[in-house]
């Protein structure tokens, strides 16, 4: 559970914590008070010294834009500790409309250095999955072998080209 509370006080917010830690839930309580009186109380306390406000009473300056910095590096390090990405490529991504699908298939040029009319078809071939065709691309394995990597992985590119390349070695790579 992650708290936002700007003062580090903020009553619901606090009591949202204290509720998870009865449940067992491990808590975060993000603040722009370092001094907080509750930043014991959580299993980590991340506070962003951000000085006082410009105009005093309005958190959503300084403190709100910290807070919004600390969880964009949070969910950008969950994407990647879930696999969501390649290097610095977002690869989970369902390409449910032409704007997306372009993007995809610029994924997969970036990501391979292979043409765009090869991505095409490599994502044509895959459903759509980007995950799979860069696993197809990457490792010249056909997309049901690649597809099952994946499910072995987890869903982690990285993983899975590295259990096909183990499995079935293409020249080159």
């Amino acid at each position: 559970m992650i708290g936002l509370a700007a003062s580090g006080r903020t009553p619901y917010v606090i009591g949202a914590l204290a509720a998870a830690t009865e449940v067992g839930a491990a808590t975060v309580l993000i603040s722009a008070n370092p001094q907080s009186e509750y930043r014991d109380s959580v299993d980590v306390n991340v506070a962003l010294n951000t000085g006082p406000e410009v105009i005093a009473g309005s958190t959503r300056m300084k403190a709100g834009t910290a807070q919004k910095l600390a969880l964009n590096a949070f969910s950008t390090a969950v994407m990647i500790r879930l696999g969501r990405t390649y290097s610095n490529l977002m690869v989970h991504v369902a390409a449910t409309n032409d704007k997306l699908r372009g993007r995809l298939i610029r994924v997969l040029v970036q990501a391979t250095g292979l043409s765009e009319s090869v991505c095409t078809q490599a994502l044509e071939d895959s459903d759509g999955e980007v995950k799979t065709a860069l696993v197809v691309l990457l490792t010249g394995s056909p997309v049901k072998a690649s597809r099952d990597a994946l499910a072995a992985a987890h869903g982690v590119v990285r993983d899975a080209i590295s259990a096909v390349d183990t499995a079935h070695p293409v020249e080159g790579h």
